[in-house]
């Protein structure tokens, strides 16, 4: 696997033989996990996901994406929690191989959002993808009933059906009855998948295909990484051991992981990254806060905190071996700055060197930390990174004895504000 973990700033915090020592909880975990025998194994489809893909079907969306893009100036698409989060993630990490605009609603409840995206788009070829397993949730419920509106003042009846594309169950729910009703084309969610962990699925390959992101990279890399975290092999699988080290960290009263990145594209990755954990480990008044930061801009803000506050968190830093891009420093004749010193360097090995010293300055000042490198800015890196995360999630709630594949504390809000709209 590409993908490389280094631990040792976990040193007086976390030794191998500590990690070692979890050895038959992992197994078990494994075991459970592998064989569907877990908490919540209805819902582990993603497991071999990457390898049940047939690269024909592939083919089939990365053709159907062109003939979109065609016809089209933007894609709308309507979505929230981890039917936007992956989507948004993988655009900004792939930003180079984007073909399309890509534009979001549904997200949040946000009036004056909404109001001046549509404003701006009233002369594009929209293309809209509605992606919901339910139909029902409320903010892309709420979003597609005003968009669909909106698109039906502009094109007619027969254009909409080419227009506008659900990701819904395969059988039932709202947003399948009023694909039906309407004639849209529909694509089916994977009824054994949960939203968080759905990226790889026609969920996420449909829209990211009409943006041109090259979708059968993402899915070769999810395949690499599959066969490398599914090994029961604590030396080799770096999932197992970034779940162990979490777990033991987590046993020592460190409350909050911080997942630090020195790439802004890096930034919506994070934002999926804290879904993903929040929702997998959040219950039973256990798991970890997932918290993010983007250095060096929050060094000049949140640093202070991180450096000397509460000891409660560990910090793990995700990075990019080879961004691509160079950007040579030039020399300053007169070198008022004094930064003469990096003259003739690239821009990133000052900012790898940022990344030595805060996670030297956080180690020295008792937040231990990890750092995830991944090779490159590429859909196969990035499809490596989902499954790499995905796996570690799931080790993760097996050894806190939850089950990470369900979120019943998200429907206590959804309940309270169905109430106060008079929904029933």
């Amino acid at each position: 696997m590409d993908i490389k973990l280094d631990y040792s700033n976990l040193k007086g915090f976390v030794s191998t033989k500590d990690i070692e020592g979890l050895l038959p909880a992992i197994q078990k975990a494994h075991n459970d996990l592998e064989n569907k025998a877990g908490k919540g194994s209805a819902f582990t489809g993603w497991l071999d996901l990457p390898a049940r893909l047939q690269d024909s079907f592939l083919d089939e969306i990365v053709e159907f994406g062109k003939a979109i893009r065609q016809d089209s100036d933007c894609l709308l698409s309507i979505g929230i929690g981890g039917s936007y989060l992956g989507i948004h993630a993988t655009l900004e990490f792939l930003i180079a191989d984007q073909k399309l605009p890509v534009y979001f609603a549904g997200q949040d409840l946000s009036t004056n959002y909404l109001y001046y995206l549509l404003q701006g788009l009233k002369d594009k070829r929209i293309t809209v993808v509605v992606i919901s397993k339910s139909g029902t949730t409320t903010e892309p419920a709420l979003a597609f009933r005003i968009i669909k509106k909106f698109m039906e003042e502009q094109y007619s009846a027969m254009e909409l059906k080419k227009r506008i594309i659900c990701i819904t169950d395969p059988c039932d729910g709202a947003l399948r009855a009023i694909a039906s009703k309407a004639g849209y084309r529909v694509f089916p969610i994977d009824r054994d998948i949960g939203g968080r962990f759905s990226v790889l699925t026609t969920a996420g390959l449909v829209p990211l295909s009409i943006a041109g992101i090259d979708i059968k990279g993402l899915i070769q890399g999810a395949r690499s990484a599959q066969r490398s975290c599914s090994r029961m092999d604590l030396e080799a699988n770096i999932a197992y051991q970034y779940a162990a080290a979490r777990f033991l960290l987590y046993q020592q009263g460190k409350t909050i992981e911080v997942l630090s990145t020195f790439y802004r594209r890096l930034a919506l990755v994070e934002e999926w990254w804290k879904q993903l954990f929040g929702e997998s480990e959040g219950k039973d008044g256990k798991g970890l806060f997932p918290t993010s930061l983007s250095f060096t801009t929050d060094l000049h803000s949140m640093g202070q905190l991180v450096q000397e506050g509460p000891r409660n968190m560990f910090e793990t830093f995700l990075l990019v071996d080879k961004p691509g891009c160079g950007m040579t420093i030039p020399e300053d004749p007169d070198n008022l700055d004094n930064f003469n010193c990096v003259a003739g360097k690239d821009l990133d090995y000052v900012n790898k060197q940022a990344w030595v010293a805060t996670a030297t300055a956080h180690y020295e000042g008792g937040v231990p930390n990890m750092t995830i490198m991944v090779p490159r800015f590429d859909s196969y890196s990035l499809g490596q990174l989902f499954y790499f995360f995905e796996k570690t999630v799931a080790i993760k709630g097996y050894l806190l004895g939850v089950n990470p594949f369900d979120q019943p504390g998200v429907e206590a809000y959804k309940k309270k504000l169905f109430e106060l709209l008079g929904r029933k």
